[in-house]
């Protein structure tokens, strides 16, 4: 190495300084002469016509992403130490560590010789020692990269800790799409051209101030087509297949650029030992290329720059091998989470329903809370909240078996304290430690009352419409999987305008405070907030879930939460039509009767053809097979619903019945007419219901 030229990014890795960083634009060139550009390089964009040569302490860099600026510093105040592993700046007198030889004993001239082989003349900068600074930039770009978790910031880490430290720009390719673990790619090998970073060209005039018209583009910025096809047996494949980085100047890399980069990108590579090829490799496979770039006003690679693109390119290629995977879990994670849990919540007649779920940090997106509204015959709704032990995949696992078991033993219409019951016994089944805690609730919006069974869980809050909240009394009861225990159901109150708030522990629990502790803070916020909206309107559900949420500080949050809130707008009783049915002949006639008196006293007029009709077919196919007095039900809502009970369990069932059959069209009839239908199985009986669009 020619004894007159100096290191062009004076950085120490000693002690914090001023351009440290591998990234950092402070340190990236020194106020050094620019020789002459050299013809055919993509780099030296500084020499063009109207442009400025570069001023002092320029260190401004740019990159393909926003958010970065030109920023500037000057070193000439003290010297520094060696940079780690920077290279050379081309001759010139320079200010700063290593500007001229140092006085015989401590630092002389023979010392550089015998580092050198090469004499040092009087008034010449003497040169560096190289090894130990490779090492120290090598070590902080891998732990720049290694800070890395998704895809872009190990690709931004490498870019940053490259430019203008080590390169004067990178192109960064990757395989697309890239293979997570041990996947056998399919189809050819595509590079994709990634991410790009480069030195600016010069954009200031020596006063400071920025020319009215911008300089031209540099080449660098049209070099590398944006997919690249790498043809089995071509010069690119090669070079990929041997893994280890290589000059550009050799025949098999110069060969292989016009591939990598596409039609007339390789004549704007610059010429010699400037620019280096580093396949990337993972675990399995070669996964993509690196292409590092000097420009003609530094001095070009040497042969130990081949180690460290090595280290660079393979640490790069390992961490972007850990993004995938780490991707890949975290998708498996939230769609495993997103399917157990509801997607949107059910539209329910005389309720409205808002849930929040978080999980416990976002490197464990999975857990065993869950929540679920599930409606039921009778226009009732069931709310459930629950708690598995762990926030795990298996936890999830678990949660997901819970709480299909919970919708099918509510499809059932059993009373709360049975559906806790046959959880526990199927918690059981799951194994020993299969443990749980699960609140269910039935809100009855023509009543007015809601039952509730717990099972070990936080007890509810009510928080009444005139900003009064209570914690509901209801039995704790055992976890679901102890075994031989009994649950309670009680039945309470659920006035119209209060919201009933169902939660897991993880929303009144931490290291912090205890279970009771929560919950007062809880009420208490819930009060607070029903204060702003006055003691005549209740605060939205959208908000008031926020606010629930708001009560959280940091460090408060050590497990899953989930969170259902529940407004009880209940359905007034003048809305309400109700009649018992005896079941012979004359029901059917009866039942129409009774719906025209109904839909003229609520003005519905219109609606009577129509459910006189369907009401006629539903309770003639009833009273068929009962025994027992038919029930009629019409409710009046945003929709006119209608609803048949009998005590045979039979769900009836569409068919097409033939052009010789006598029966078999009331269903048909009731499926083209009504807005939509349904046949529910209760525990004495089956309730068969239609809708009908008001007006």
């Amino acid at each position: 190495m020619d004894s007159t030229r100096v290191t062009e990014h004076p950085t120490s890795f000693d002690r914090p300084t001023a351009g440290g960083d591998p990234a950092d634009p402070r340190g990236a060139l020194l106020r050094t002469p620019v020789p002459p550009r050299a013809s055919g390089s993509a780099l030296s964009a500084q020499g063009r016509a109207g442009q400025t040569p570069p001023t002092s302490g320029t260190g401004a860099f740019e990159h393909s992403q926003p958010g970065t600026g030109p920023a500037t510093h000057s070193d000439t105040h003290r010297p520094r130490p060696t940079p780690d592993g920077v290279p050379v700046q081309p001759g010139g007198a320079q200010t700063g560590a290593g500007a001229g030889p140092e006085p015989d004993g401590a630092g002389t001239p023979a010392r550089a010789e015998r580092r050198t082989g090469q004499v040092t003349s009087p008034g010449r900068p003497t040169p560096m020692r190289r090894d130990g600074d490779r090492l120290r930039f090598v070590g902080a770009a891998t732990r720049r990269i290694a800070r890395g978790m998704d895809l872009d910031e190990i690709v931004m880490g490498l870019c940053r800790a490259t430019v203008p430290t080590f390169a004067d720009a990178i192109l960064v390719y990757l395989r697309e799409p890239l293979p997570v673990g041990d996947e056998r790619p399919t189809g050819p090998l595509v590079l994709r051209l990634r991410r790009t970073d480069r030195i600016p060209a010069e954009r200031e005039t020596e006063s400071g101030f920025t020319p009215a018209v911008q300089p031209e583009p540099s080449e660098l910025e049209t070099v590398g087509s944006e997919l690249c096809e790498v043809r089995p047996g071509s010069a690119l494949a090669e070079v990929l297949r041997g893994v280890r980085p290589v000059f550009t100047d050799t025949p098999a890399a110069r060969a292989a650029l016009p591939e990598l980069l596409g039609d007339g990108g390789g004549f704007a590579v610059p010429d010699g030992q400037r620019a280096i090829l580093a396949p990337l490799r993972g675990r399995r496979r070669v996964i993509g290329a690196a292409l590092f770039l000097r420009g003609p006003e530094r001095i070009a690679f040497e042969a130990d720059d081949l180690l460290v693109a090595a280290q660079l390119a393979t640490h790069s290629a390992l961490g972007i091998d850990k993004a995938v995977l780490y991707g890949r879990e975290a998708y498996i994670a939230d769609e495993l989470q997103r399917t157990m849990l509801p997607e949107n919540l059910p539209h329910c007649t005389g309720v409205r329903l808002a849930s929040r779920y978080l999980p416990a940090a976002e490197t464990a997106r999975v857990g065993g809370d869950w929540y679920d509204a599930i409606p039921l015959p009778g226009s009732r709704v069931a709310l459930v909240v629950g708690d598995v032990m762990g926030h795990s995949m298996t936890s999830a696992a678990i949660m997901g078996q819970l709480r299909t078991t919970a919708q099918t033993l509510a499809g059932l219409d059993l009373p709360p304290q049975e559906v806790l019951h046959h959880l526990d016994e199927q918690a059981q089944r799951l194994g020993t430690d299969r443990m749980a805690t699960c609140l269910y609730a039935v809100y009855d919006p023509v009543t007015h009352r809601i039952t509730v069974a717990n099972a070990g869980h936080p007890p509810p809050v009510l928080l009444h419409l005139g900003g009064h909240a209570e914690v509901l009394r209801v039995p704790a009861g055992a976890p679901i999987g102890v075994g031989g225990v009994d649950f309670e159901a009680v039945e309470l109150d659920a006035p119209a305008g209060a919201t009933l708030l169902l939660y897991t522990d993880g929303l009144v629990e931490s290291r912090l405070r205890d279970v009771w502790t929560g919950i007062e803070q809880l009420r208490e916020r819930l009060a607070v907030t029903a204060q702003l909206t006055g003691p005549d309107h209740p605060p939205p559900l959208e908000a008031l879930c926020d606010e629930v949420l708001d009560m959280l500080g940091p460090g408060d949050r050590d497990d899953d939460i989930a969170l259902l809130a529940a407004r009880f707008d209940g359905i007034a009783p003048s809305d309400v039509a109700y009649w018992f049915l005896e079941p012979d002949d004359t029901a059917p006639g009866r039942a129409r009767r009774l719906a025209r008196r109904a839909l003229g006293r609520w003005g519905m007029e219109d609606l009577t053809d129509s459910v006189e009709l369907l009401v006629s077919e539903v309770v003639t196919n009833a009273v068929r097979y009962a025994t027992k007095p038919v029930t009629l039900r019409l409710l009046r809502t945003d929709v006119l619903r209608c609803e048949v009970g009998d005590e045979v369990p039979q769900l009836p069932r569409l068919r097409q019945a033939r052009a010789t059959d006598e029966g078999g069209r009331g269903l048909y009839l009731v499926n083209r007419l009504a807005r939509r239908w349904g046949a529910t199985r209760l525990s004495t009986g089956k309730v068969v219901w239609f809708e009908l669009n008001r007006g």
